[in-house]
Formats: structure tokens, sequence, C-alpha cells
């Protein structure tokens, strides 16, 4: 077949301002940036487009939230406090910005061991094949035996291994969250999958005491979200898989249970959004009247601005 070029001289156009546009510069715009700014001025600042304003319904949210006497939970994935964010957390919890937070098992491990000797996150490439990753004798052991008396008094994951950091005065309490969390009775809850943590790997493992400590924390969870309706906020951060998964099964046993959890806020802060946080934190959940944000950005960066953000405005 033969085909010649299209004459384009018969093409139809329209007149520029009459065409609809997502941004209008003179609202939409950022603002000046200048030396000694303070916060709520650079927030002020950032452009009313995509993730500055993503980010700024979270931490209106937030607030709206805590003023509203709102449950605020942070999920929290074991890169939170591998980057050594727990100051920043505590500063939240101070201001009774954030009512409880989750997390995964790695979270636990990190926290514990950076109250007993001021250091963690194992170089895992390098004694992999020499059969030692993992194998930290403190480290399981003393998380194992804070589970095993915890759950002999009938205290769920997070509270007795918080519990244990204070109890033992581990020389660098100061800086754990599960400490924090314990002294405050802030609910931590964690949820962990067996053999995900290195603390599975220990002789003094029990997957009963295990299961049972985070089937409790799990329960408490479910209580905690079924309060969120009406203006509470959820954020996940950085956890892809445990975490959001765990979220989407107590706000089912909540709605079943008679709770109607809706008109709240989620959000997802991670380096790159996958899958399930995508799905069950920021659309599944909030497909009703409620609002779901996804925020892509390097922790170590974004979690301190979120908190600058709320303490600022709140």
């Amino acid at each position: 077949m033969n085909y010649t070029p299209v004459d384009l001289s018969m093409v139809k156009t329209y007149a520029l301002k009459e065409r609809k546009n997502k941004m209008l510069f003179s609202r939409d715009c950022a603002d000046r940036i200048f030396k000694g700014m303070s916060v709520d001025q650079l927030l002020s600042a950032l452009p009313e487009q995509l993730g500055a304003d993503s980010l700024l319904s979270v931490i209106n949210a937030v607030v709206a939230a805590r003023k509203k006497g709102k449950p605020v939970v942070m999920a929290i994935g074991g890169h939170v406090i591998k980057c050594g964010l727990q100051p920043v957390l505590k500063s939240l919890v101070d201001a009774g910005a954030v009512t409880a937070f989750a997390m995964n098992g790695s979270v636990s491990v990190h926290d514990y061991e950076i109250s007993l000797i001021d250091a963690t996150s194992e170089d895992v490439g390098a004694v992999l094949h020499c059969g030692t990753f993992g194998m930290a004798e403190e480290t399981g052991r003393d998380i194992n035996f804070a589970l095993k008396k915890g759950v002999s008094l009938g205290l769920g994951y997070g509270e007795s291994v918080g519990r244990l950091i204070i109890e033992n005065q581990n020389p660098f309490a100061s800086h754990s969250l599960l400490a924090l969390c314990a002294e405050k009775g802030i609910p931590a809850t964690v949820h962990v999958a067996i053999g995900n943590d290195i603390i599975h790997q220990h002789p003094d493992a029990d997957g009963a005491i295990i299961g049972e400590a985070s089937f409790r924390d799990f329960r408490l969870l479910t209580s905690i979200v079924s309060e969120l309706g009406d203006g509470g906020v959820y954020l996940n951060i950085g956890s892809s898989v445990i975490l959001p998964e765990v979220f989407l099964k107590a706000l089912s046993i909540a709605q079943n249970l008679g709770k109607h959890v809706d008109n709240f806020t989620t959000a997802n802060f991670d380096m790159q959004q996958h899958y399930r946080p995508l799905q069950n934190v920021v659309k599944r959940p909030t497909s009703g009247k409620s609002s779901g944000y996804s925020i892509t950005g390097h922790h170590e960066i974004m979690i301190p601005l979120l908190a600058a953000g709320i303490l600022d405005r709140l």
C-alpha cells in the first residue's frame, strides 16, 4: 500500500485561553525562599501541587485529628529506626501528636540493640556465608526473655521489650522508642512473621511465645484502628508488606464488630511506592469518605519535615 504524508494545514486549533489547565501559576506556584525562614514560612512556600500538596494535607489531617482527640497511628518499618529517627518520633510523642505506634519485628530488634550498645544494622553480606549472620547473643537472648516474661504478665510484644529495656537499665535506653512508649503508656504494637527476624534463630526462641505476644498486639492495634473513624489518621512509613496487611485485617475486624470506620486519613511514606501499601493503606480503606495519600522520599528527609510541620501547626 502507498501512503502520503498527512496535510496538517486542515488541522483545527483553538485559543489557548479557552483551554482548561491543571496549573494556574498565580494560585499554584511556589513562594520565594529566603534565608532564616520559619517552618511555617517554608511549608507555605511549597507549591500547591502533587507531593507538596499531599504532604501539607497529611500535616493538616494530623493536627486536626489531635485537636479533635482522635488517634494518630504511625506504623513503621525497620529502616526508620536504622536511620536514627527516634529523636524525631520522640518529639511527636512528647507533643501528643502520635498516639500509637505499630511496628514490624525488625523495629524491635534495631531499637533494642541501639538501647544496649548504641549501634545496630549488621553487614549481612559480609557474614552470611560464614554462618554468623543474626547470631548476636544478647539480641536474641534478651528479646526472647522479655517476651516470655511479658506473656506471663499478660503483656504484648512491644510493651514487653520496652519494659525490659527500662528494667535492665540498658546504657542507651534514652534512645529507645519502645522504652519511651512503655514509660509513657503509649501503645507500641509489634507484628512479626515467624522466621523473619534474627531473634527467631536464637536457641531461646519459642514460637508459641512469639506468636502469643504478637497476637495480643494485633488485637490491641485492632482496638485502636476501630477508633480512627471521623477524623483519625493512619500513617504507614517504610513497611511494604507486613504492616499494610495487618492494618487491612484490623480494619476488617473493626468493621465486622460494628465500628463504622470512615472519614479518616491514611498516608504511605516510602522511598518507592509498592503494591500493598498503595492498595491496603491508601486506596481500599479510603474508598468511602476518607482520604489517602502517597508520599515518596527518603525517610531521613521526609519524616523530620513531616514532624516539623505537625509540631509547628499543632
